[in-house]
C-alpha cells in the first residue's frame, strides 16, 4: 500500500468522524407577527393565545424557554411604556407561593434589523432563578413581545443560541387575523409561561405537544457555525479520491 494513502486513512476517519455528527441545524420559526432562528431542536406551539417554545430534547425542556405573545395596540403601547416598565423590578409568587422581586439588570432601546426594540434583561421576573431577557416593540397596529427564559446556571451555555435569535429577529403584520389579545391588556402579562407549560416545578417533564400552528413556517439550514465542519469534511473526501488516483497511476 502506498505509504501517503496508509498514513493519510486514519486521519480521514477521524475527520469524518468529528465532522459528520457534529452536523447541527437551527430552525426558523415565523408565525403572524414574528420570525427568528430557534437554537437547534427547539420547536413551538401554540398555547392559547401565547406561542411556547422549548427544546425537543426532554432532559434540557427545564432549562430554558420562550414565550411570543402580541396585542392590539392600545394607549399603553409605546416603546417609552415599554423601557420605563422594564426598568423597573418585577414582582410575582412563585409556585410555592412565595413573593419573589426581580432585579432588573439593564433596560434600553436597539435596533435589530431595521426595527426599534425595547431589550431588557431581569433575575427572577418570571420564574425563580433564572434570567429573562424580554424584547418588545410596536409594528403597526399591533404591540409584540418576545421573552426568554434561562436557568441562570446555564445562562452561558445558552447564551450563543439566544444571541443568534436576537440577530435573526423580525418583526412585521400580516393582513388578516392575528392571535392578538384586546387593546385593553398588558402586553407583559400575555407572556407569563401557561398553566399548561407550569406546575408545581418550574418545567414539568409533561409531553407537550410541540408542533406548531397552522401559520407556523420552519425551514432546516445549516448553522453558520457548522460550515467549517462541512468544508472539513468534503477536504477530506477529495483529498481520499487523490490518494487513490495517485496510487492507480
Amino acid at each position: 500500500m502506498n505509504r501517503a494513502l496508509r498514513f493519510s486513512i486514519p486521519l480521514l476517519i477521524t475527520l469524518s468522524a468529528v465532522a459528520w455528527p457534529s452536523l447541527s441545524f437551527a430552525m426558523k420559526f415565523a408565525n403572524q407577527f414574528t420570525e427568528f432562528e430557534l437554537p437547534p431542536q427547539w420547536q413551538c406551539s401554540l398555547e392559547g393565545a401565547e406561542w411556547v417554545c422549548q427544546s425537543t430534547n426532554e432532559a434540557k425542556k427545564k432549562d430554558a424557554i420562550i414565550v411570543l405573545a402580541a396585542k392590539l395596540k392600545g394607549d399603553q403601547d409605546s416603546l417609552d411604556q415599554y423601557l420605563t416598565y422594564l426598568k423597573s423590578a418585577k414582582t410575582f409568587s412563585s409556585p410555592q407561593g412565595k413573593p419573589v422581586k426581580s432585579e432588573a439588570k439593564y433596560a434600553k432601546t436597539i435596533n435589530i434589523n431595521g426595527q426599534a426594540w425595547v431589550d431588557a434583561l431581569h433575575l427572577e421576573s418570571e420564574v425563580p432563578g433564572f434570567y429573562t431577557r424580554y424584547l418588545a416593540t410596536v409594528k403597526q397596529d399591533i404591540g409584540a413581545l418576545i421573552t426568554y427564559s434561562v436557568n441562570k446556571a446555564k445562562y452561558q451555555q445558552y447564551l450563543d443560541d439566544f444571541e443568534n435569535l436576537v440577530r435573526t429577529l423580525k418583526v412585521f403584520r400580516k393582513t388578516g387575523g392575528i392571535n392578538a389579545a384586546p387593546q385593553n391588556t398588558s402586553l407583559f402579562q400575555n407572556t407569563q409561561i401557561p398553566t399548561s407549560v407550569s406546575n408545581d416545578t418550574i418545567f414539568p417533564g409533561t409531553n407537550m405537544n410541540v408542533q406548531g400552528g397552522s401559520d407556523q413556517i420552519v425551514t432546516k439550514k445549516p448553522k453558520k457555525n457548522d460550515d467549517i465542519l462541512w468544508i472539513g469534511g468534503g477536504a477530506a473526501a477529495l483529498l481520499l479520491l487523490a490518494l487513490m488516483r495517485r496510487k492507480k497511476q
